[in-house]
């Protein structure tokens, strides 16, 4: 059985060891990049099951590789989780919009970056099914209409562009309209991690989601918040 490829984009060579020692510990085979345009190259050439990506390199932004990724349909499923020494929740909101589906804050735990990586790897395997062109399932719930067979969402019959992580967030609330999903029942189904402690993670991805489909994102009625407890879809 073939091994799953993660690629580590990282001007830090120290860090990208470390990630590669830890990852191939983990039976991942790693490959390695230190500068932008090395990471696009290696991306189409190599197409990595999923992308650990420094945002500050030398020539090209993890922004900018982020959407190379995202913009191109042979590579737009590849999960890409960031790795950066920012810490403002605007960076981190950014690269999630632009189609990043999680971060990783410097200094970090390699070992949490492992489990992250398998977690990212089991929504792919998911999305992948839900790619499945023989299966043509349609949810519907109030305005929203989420096509299973083409991974599409339209709204009020527009289509919607989602990253892969806010499909499968989206989905999993709207399989059940109005349950109340506490945000560690959301970190599992939805993002598929197996702990808590991923709060601003997913709320980030509540908040693009929102900016997405609600009227007035500020003022969310489908997306609802339950406070204190977590979120919930509209039925409406």
């Amino acid at each position: 059985m073939m091994k799953q490829q993660i690629l580590v984009v990282d001007d830090d060579k120290e860090i990208a060891r470390l990630l590669r020692g830890y990852l191939e510990k983990a039976g991942f085979d790693v490959l390695t990049a230190h500068d932008g345009i090395t990471a696009v190259q290696t991306i189409r050439s190599e197409r990595p099951d999923l992308i650990l990506l420094d945002l500050m390199l030398p020539d090209m932004d993890g922004y900018d590789i982020t959407r190379v990724v995202r913009g191109d349909e042979k590579l737009e499923l590849i999960p890409i989780i960031m790795i950066t020494a920012r810490v403002e929740d605007t960076d981190k909101v950014v690269g999630l919009e632009i189609g990043a589906d999680d971060y990783v804050t410097k200094p970090f735990n390699p070992s949490e970056v492992v489990a992250r990586v398998r977690a990212q790897l089991r929504v792919k395997k998911r999305l992948s099914s839900a790619n499945n062109p023989q299966q043509h399932e349609v949810i519907l719930v109030g305005e929203l209409q989420l096509d299973m067979g083409r991974r599409e969402l339209r709204v009020k019959g527009e289509p919607v562009d989602l990253t892969p992580t806010e499909f499968n967030l989206l989905k999993t609330i709207m399989e059940n309209p109005g349950y109340v999903f506490t945000r560690s029942e959301l970190i599992e189904k939805g993002l598929g991690y197996e702990y808590v402690g991923m709060d601003r993670t997913l709320d980030s991805h509540i908040k693009n989601l929102r900016r997405k489909i609600e009227p007035d994102p500020k003022k969310p009625t489908i997306i609802q918040t339950v406070y204190g407890i977590g979120y919930r879809l509209s039925e409406a």
